[in-house]
């Protein structure tokens, strides 16, 4: 970029515009196309309704003057099928030459057809109402793909990178490579996953969560890319380029869903070109034999070539061919903003049918984290305080969940940290080194339970100990200072208001808690959330043969968080994986992702896919209602041919607003 030359010391306040070839090299469908400006775009995504409801005022005044004027009628009628007609001829055009006959081709038809037969008004009328149920087809699809248009526009095409100098110049963030330095000031949008290193600010993640409760991030913190920085301004080292960052492979999860079919519209795809050509020709065999049928003349009102005519048009599999995909669309979409990504419509008809609903325990039912619930001390009097500045100041040597708990403990108590001689961990044992008390070192060791009970001198005292280690639900470590033992007592906590969602769930499915956990712990968290079925000290090997036993008898829905829960989501029959604290391979494995990890949005996921169900149901039946009764109507002369026009096209915009009650939250 001929920008990177010239360095600048501040941002300027506004992104600068993209070079033509930036533009191109981005992937951008036109859409985002920034070259055109707020007020053309705008015009542009409504130009195909202004043009449709042009056409039906030409029509209607053509309509008008056929009562005193004809060459007036016919000059409005030429122009009505310029402005439709026009569009529809090529389209239907290009469609033949690929060999294609579809509902494009029986529209254009049956509106030539019309002008043969006399009846150009009703030709028009069906081109005008054919354009329209499009256009408002059209604007349906987009809205229907709201969370991807709005992501899209997240996603920021440049980025402030700083240099070792100190100078700030943008660059683009397709060009930017990890460890890369960038500046995000207040009202900006993380253009990419990085680490803050400089600056305290509060994070707004509703675009990509859905949860608008403002985040406060600080030096140390992770932040994703379309996060909005809302009231400081922040140094990111960047951590994932481009094409790996949080926003990117949201918008490709859902681009993929919104691309894969579900086996019902599969199906009606497959069959509706079968279904365009079947009807063309009994339209032909319908004009031929008629007269033979009902004594009628070919020509005319009640001539055969006008009934089949309008059986052609009611015919037509416009609102039949809408009715699954708008409805998948509506809900995928409404899914996406409310922070639930599925892979593909097709899932929803799974969860729909499942009765049983598998949860892994850690990281999904509790949040993972363990917390200092009590300390218990055996053989001295030696004071709270003291006992867990020993322990943080040993376990800050080392990195796991018991050594997190306790160091955030002592931080939180504002307890500082004493000097640590000879320090050495010892790995899968725990940590050992020397204190200082009044001029004396005193030696202490902290870790696995039963390394630590070894190294008690009096043997008399481990069997009441070992008493006071089983406690339910408790994860513990064990103190030695000396000869001083201090059992610390650790609780991972249940997921806030889960007892109410689970009751809820506990109406509609079955459920079942799957844990690699130890028996006790599995049972206090089960017992504390009402769930009776538990499976423990499972290996990831156990979990899958579980979940495929369990899956022979009922459709099996499971919710994991880590690597090992990977192969159970796979073989499941819906895998969901907890977005915020999930493993790579988890959400890799699953079909569904919960941003925001609130399994609260499991029963609203369930109640959705029953509803998305529901109304492609209704469509289908309300689509094939109307062709097989305006297409028996129609051949027996009881409807006319703008009669079969209106009918065809209401059930087309009836089929896609019906579908559209899915974006509801």
């Amino acid at each position: 970029m001929s920008c990177c030359s010239s360095h600048h010391h501040h941002p300027p306040e506004h992104p600068s515009p993209y070079t033509l070839d930036e533009y191109f090299a981005s992937g951008y469908e036109e859409s985002e196309n920034p070259f055109i400006t707020a007020t053309s775009r705008k015009w542009g995504n409504y130009v195909s309704i202004i043009g449709s409801i042009s056409a039906a005022l030409l029509l209607l005044i053509a309509y008008i003057t056929s009562f005193f004027s004809f060459p007036l009628s016919s000059f409005f009628v030429v122009l009505v099928y310029f402005l439709t007609g026009t569009p529809a001829l090529i389209h239907a055009l290009k469609n033949l030459f690929e060999l294609n006959i579809n509902i494009q081709v029986l529209m254009t038809l049956a509106a030539l057809l019309s002008v043969f037969i006399g009846s150009e008004l009703e030709g028009g009328l069906l081109l005008v109402l054919f354009a329209l149920s499009e256009a408002l087809e059209d604007l349906a699809t987009k809205k229907t793909k709201g969370a991807l248009h709005t992501l899209h526009k997240l996603s920021p095409s440049l980025a402030y990178v700083i240099e070792s100098n100190g100078s700030i110049f943008p660059k683009s963030v397709k060009e930017i490579v990890l460890d890369t330095h960038i500046l995000v000031k207040a009202g900006e949008i993380i253009p990419l996953d990085g680490l803050v290193i400089e600056g305290n600010s509060y994070l707004n993640l509703s675009h990509l969560t859905g949860e608008g409760v403002p985040i406060p991030k600080q030096p140390g913190d992770l932040v994703p890319a379309g996060g909005l920085n809302t009231d400081g301004t922040l140094t990111i080292k960047v951590t994932k380029t481009s094409r790996e960052s949080t926003l990117a492979k949201i918008i490709q999860l859902i681009t993929e869903a919104q691309e894969t079919k579900p086996q019902i519209q599969k199906f009606l795809d497959r069959f509706g070109k079968i279904y365009a050509t079947t009807i063309i020709l009994l339209f032909i065999f319908f004009g031929i034999s008629l007269p033979f049928i009902f004594n009628i003349p070919y020509l005319g009102i009640e001539g055969s070539v006008y009934r089949s005519l309008a059986f052609l048009i009611a015919a037509s599999p416009c609102a039949l061919i809408i009715a699954t995909p708008t409805a998948y669309l509506s809900a995928i979409s409404a899914c996406a903003k409310k922070g639930i990504l599925l892979k593909g419509g097709i899932i929803l008809d799974r969860i729909a049918k499942c009765k049983v609903l598998a949860f892994d325990k850690t990281g999904t039912l509790t949040t993972g984290q363990l917390s200092l619930a009590s300390i218990e001390i055996d053989g001295s009097d030696i004071e709270k305080e003291k006992a867990i500045q020993i322990a943080a100041s040993l376990e800050r040597a080392v990195v796991h969940p018991i050594a997190d708990a306790i160091l955030k403990y002592a931080e939180k108590s504002n307890f500082s940290l004493c000097p640590i001689t000879d320090l050495k961990v010892l790995p899968g044992f725990g940590v050992e080194g020397y204190y200082e008390l009044h001029g004396e070192k005193k030696y202490a060791i902290i870790g696995n339970a039963e390394f630590i009970l070894e190294k008690i001198q009096n043997k008399n005292r481990i069997p009441a100990l070992q008493e006071k280690l089983i406690h339910e639900g408790h994860v513990t470590t064990l103190l030695l200072v000396e000869q001083t033992l201090l059992i610390f007592h650790f609780t991972d906590e249940i997921r806030i208001n889960l007892l109410e969602t689970i009751d809820l769930l506990k109406k509609r499915v079955d459920l079942v808690m799957l844990t690699g956990d130890h028996k006790e712990n599995a049972q206090f968290v089960a017992k504390a959330l009402h769930i009776e079925k538990v499976y423990a000290e499972l290996k990831p090997e156990d979990k899958l043969r579980i979940v495929k036993d369990l899956a022979k008898t009922y459709p099996l829905m499971m919710i994991g968080d880590g690597i090992n829960d990977a192969p159970a989501l796979t073989q499941a029959m819906v895998g969901v994986a907890m977005g915020e604290i999930g493993s790579a391979s988890a959400i890799e494995a699953s079909d569904v992702v919960l941003l925001r990890d609130d399994l609260s949005q499991i029963s609203w996921l369930l109640t959705r896919s029953k509803k998305t169900l529901t109304i492609v149901h209704q469509n289908l039946t309300l689509a094939l209602a109307v062709i097989a009764t305006a297409t028996i109507c129609s051949l027996l002369g009881f409807i006319p041919l703008w009669l079969a026009v209106i009918l065809h096209e209401g059930s087309t915009v009836t089929v896609g607003f019906n579908s559209l009650r899915l974006l509801r939250k």
